[in-house]
C-alpha cells in the first residue's frame, strides 16, 4: 500500500448562489440575542441552526422552542441535541409570554422538541404557554408547531383547548424516505394528527405543515404527498431547502432551484391549499405572519 495519507471525509457540494445570504448588521439582532438570554429561552433559530437565524433575529422575531432543548428523538435532518431531558420548568409559559409582549409581536410560532419521556408529550405545557401568551398578548395570533405527541387524542386535545390559530405539525418528506430522515415518526401518522387536529378543534382552526426538498425525493412523491395532505384537511403548506446541518447528518442530494420550487407552489395552490410558501429559504416559521388568519 502507496503511502499512509490520512483519510478525510467528503466536502460538501457548495451552496448555489441563491442559497448565499450575507449577514444582516441591524442593532436589533442584538436587542433579540439579548432579550432571549435575559428570559432564558430557546428558539429552534439556534438550536435547529436555521439558515434564517440572523434575518429573523434582525427583524425582532423568533420561533420559540419550549419544554428544553433536549430531544428524545434523533431524526437524521435535525441539529437539536439528543439527550435525556431535563425536568419541565414551570415558569417558562411567562418567560414566553414577557418576550411575546417586549418583542411586541403579533404573531407567534411557538415549538417543542420531541418529549417522549413525558406521558402527554408535553400537550399540558404546549397548552399553558398559549394561555400565557394570550393573557399577556390580547389580540395575537398564535401558531404552535407540535411534535406528533404518538397521535395521542388526549394531547391532541388539550393543545386544541387554548386555542391556538394555527395547529402546524410537519410531515418533513415524502412518504418513502421517511422511515429513514424522521426517527420514530411514521408518515401515516403524522397525517392522522392532521386530520385529528381538524376534527376535534370545536372552532375553525387553520391547520399547517411542511415538507424538506432536496433528500431525494422525486416529484411524483412530492405531489403525493400534496394530495395526501390535501386529504387530511391541511390548510397551508410549506416547502423548502433541506441544508446538511454538519457531516453527521443526512447529506444534501439535490440543491433545488428557485425555479422549481416556484412550480411546485403553483401546483400546491391548485391542489387548493390556501397559502403555499414555496423557496429555497422556507422554513416552517419562516414570514408566517404572512397569512392571514381568515376572521370569522
Amino acid at each position: 500500500m502507496a503511502g499512509n495519507a490520512p483519510l478525510q471525509a467528503p466536502s460538501r457540494p457548495r451552496l448555489p448562489a441563491w442559497l448565499r445570504r450575507p449577514l444582516p448588521t441591524s442593532p436589533t439582532f442584538a436587542k433579540t440575542q439579548s432579550l432571549l438570554g435575559e428570559l432564558d429561552l430557546h428558539t429552534v433559530c439556534e438550536s435547529a441552526k436555521c439558515p434564517n437565524h440572523w434575518e429573523c433575529w434582525s427583524k425582532g422575531t423568533a420561533t420559540f422552542m419550549i419544554a428544553g432543548d433536549r430531544c428524545t428523538r434523533s431524526c437524521g435532518f435535525c441539529a437539536v441535541s439528543v439527550a435525556k431531558p431535563f425536568p419541565l420548568e414551570d415558569n417558562e409559559p411567562d418567560r414566553v409570554a414577557e418576550a411575546t409582549a417586549r418583542m411586541k409581536l403579533r404573531h407567534v410560532v411557538i415549538t417543542a422538541v420531541a418529549r417522549d419521556d413525558l406521558k402527554d408529550g408535553g400537550s399540558n405545557h404546549f397548552a399553558k404557554t398559549i394561555e400565557a401568551v394570550r393573557k399577556r398578548n390580547p389580540g395575537i395570533v398564535i401558531e404552535v408547531l407540535t411534535p406528533d405527541f404518538n397521535q395521542k387524542t388526549s394531547a391532541i386535545q388539550t393543545v386544541l383547548d387554548a386555542r391556538p390559530e394555527i395547529f402546524n405539525h410537519n410531515l418533513e418528506t415524502v412518504r418513502r424516505l421517511t422511515p429513514s430522515v424522521r426517527s420514530r415518526a411514521m408518515y401515516e401518522r403524522s397525517l392522522e394528527v392532521l386530520r385529528c387536529a381538524k376534527e376535534l378543534a370545536q372552532y375553525p382552526l387553520v391547520t399547517k405543515s411542511g415538507i424538506m426538498l432536496g433528500l431525494g425525493e422525486e416529484e411524483g412523491e412530492i405531489l403525493e404527498a400534496m394530495d395526501d395532505l390535501r386529504k387530511s384537511q391541511c390548510d397551508i403548506l410549506t416547502m423548502g431547502q433541506y441544508l446538511q446541518p454538519s457531516r453527521c447528518h443526512l447529506p444534501v442530494s439535490a440543491y433545488i432551484a428557485p425555479e422549481q420550487f416556484d412550480r411546485l407552489r403553483e401546483i400546491a395552490e391548485a391542489k387548493g391549499f390556501l397559502h403555499v410558501a414555496s423557496g429555497p429559504m422556507v422554513r416552517s416559521s419562516y414570514h408566517a405572519e404572512e397569512f392571514q388568519v381568515p376572521t370569522t
